[in-house]
């Protein structure tokens, strides 16, 4: 996705994932030439010599699970988390040989901000601020481009060598793409950190026209409507808070489309019990992987007293992270929707590319025009 993003104006020269199945879809959709561009295994496993030429951008997304707040609070010392480590030494040894990426972008969950009280957060710059690159972070929510709530944090990492426009940094944070916990964090980075450290500076996206509503398959393939006994005892969990918003759909007197998710409460007695959670604000929750029941999110359609439900389609999922019509799904269910949960949002890593990082490097371009 981070590819599709970034768009055919990059070559991408170089692609990893451990997973096999990931792995098929990526070459199902960019090409069996791709076959040696892609290696499937740890990353750890993975040798410089693998990697190709002088990349303007090394894009890392590593596994979330240790630093969300549904994880264990391992942070990088986890096991999937951890993985920015193995990551790390390999962009060293590009540097030592020369070959150090003119940019690097890490993608990751919010939740990597506090991490063992910002510790994890402060490694993770201060690993770039040793090596020598200019860098800062930015919150962007997917649900600016799609109509998903999707926070996620970009760290963005320029070599030294480079020169950065003036207008792409500011001389203090912003609303639009610094949140209170983001500030927070930065503050609490070492001095020699925050010395490189950079509030990054672009515009805000145009207003997003697209709603939920229109996402929404009428017959999909991948899944099927419930039965009404099956909606029913998916009413029976809410709570009266969440009926009355169902009571609301009714009478509103257009078609509504919320999401459901499963969540474990504490009931007035102190139990935990299985409650269904419904929004009807036209926009998804967070897509997550499909560890559990609880995690596949739901779908139910209010048309006046009609109520439907079923489990968000595969199709479904791939609107909501921006791919396009042609892009090709698992035939499995669970394999897209783990696909699709995992990843990061095109939208969003266009808006960046072309509002951020294409600026940077063409500014390069120019400015060796302008010395020669």
């Amino acid at each position: 996705m981070a590819r599709a993003g970034l768009g055919s104006g990059w070559d991408c020269l170089f692609a990893n994932d451990f997973d096999h199945k990931k792995g098929h879809t990526y070459r199902t959709n960019w090409g069996t030439d791709e076959a040696d561009r892609l290696k499937v295994s740890d990353v750890r496993d993975v040798k410089t010599a693998d990697l190709p030429g002088h990349a303007d951008l090394v894009w890392g997304s590593f596994p979330c699970q240790d630093l969300s707040l549904a994880g264990g609070g391992a942070g990088l010392k986890g096991d999937r988390s951890g993985t920015f480590w193995p990551f790390w030494d390999k962009i060293k040894t590009l540097i030592h040989e020369g070959r150090a990426p003119r940019m690097i972008v890490l993608e990751n969950v919010c939740g990597t901000l506090t991490s063992h009280q910002g510790k994890d957060f402060a490694a993770i710059c201060g690993a770039l601020s040793q090596a020598n690159y200019n860098y800062g972070a930015v919150i962007i929510d997917a649900v600016r481009f799609v109509p998903q709530s999707r926070p996620r944090l970009f760290i963005i990492g320029i070599n030294d060598d480079i020169i950065i426009p003036d207008e792409a940094k500011s001389d203090s944070p912003s609303d639009l793409w610094h949140t209170r916990t983001l500030r927070t964090a930065h503050g609490k980075l070492p001095t020699k950190a925050k010395a490189r450290w950079i509030w990054w500076n672009f515009s805000a996206p145009s207003r997003r026209k697209q709603t939920l509503s229109d996402l929404i398959e009428a017959q999909p393939d991948s899944v099927e409507w419930h039965t009404p006994g099956e909606t029913r005892r998916l009413l029976s969990m809410m709570s009266d808070l969440n009926l009355k918003k169902v009571k609301n759909a009714k009478g509103s007197g257009r078609r509504m489309v919320g999401t459901i998710y499963k969540r474990t409460r504490v009931d007035e007695n102190g139990v935990k019990v299985q409650r269904a959670e419904v929004r009807f604000d036209d926009v998804a929750g967070c897509l997550r992987t499909p560890a559990g029941g609880s995690s596949r999110q739901l779908i139910m359609v209010v048309d006046g007293q009609s109520v439907r439900s079923r489990l968000i389609s595969s199709r479904e999922t791939a609107r909501l992270m921006g791919l396009p019509e042609e892009y090709i799904l698992p035939d499995s269910y669970n394999e897209a929707y783990h696909l699709t949960g995992d990843g990061v949002v095109v939208n969003v890593v266009r808006h960046l590319a072309e509002n951020l990082l294409e600026p940077i490097l063409d500014s390069q371009v120019n400015a060796k025009r302008e010395a020669a």
